[in-house]
């Protein structure tokens, strides 16, 4: 159930980063209502997964995700600069979160 609730929080990184990008310095009201609510149900269920999981491998999950999925996301989405170098060090993070994990068995 912790790596339910930790993949669930990385995934609402994902949407919280998102909303602050679209809340523009915060100076747009729901775009940043829908942020700061997201970053906080992200962080409780990070601190639950926390209960059962090591702190070094579902922070490393949990910024891993949020990091890769927000770079992808604005590279399809949002039209950012796309370059083998970059798709290349977003796997380099995949990589070493899954060794985190490996490690963990």
């Amino acid at each position: 159930m912790a790596w339910i609730l930790l993949v669930v929080a990385g995934c609402l990184e994902i949407a919280w980063a998102l909303a602050l990008k679209q809340a523009d310095g915060l100076t747009r009201f729901w775009p940043s209502v829908v942020g700061l609510s997201l970053a906080m149900v992200s962080l409780v269920l990070l601190a639950l997964a926390l209960k059962e999981l090591p702190v070094g491998t579902a922070y490393a999950v949990w910024v891993g995700l949020g990091v890769c999925g927000v770079a992808v996301f604005g590279m399809i989405v949002l039209g950012e600069q796309v370059s083998a170098a970059r798709i290349v060090f977003l796997m380099m993070i995949g990589v070493g979160v899954a060794g985190l994990r490996a490690l963990e068995r």
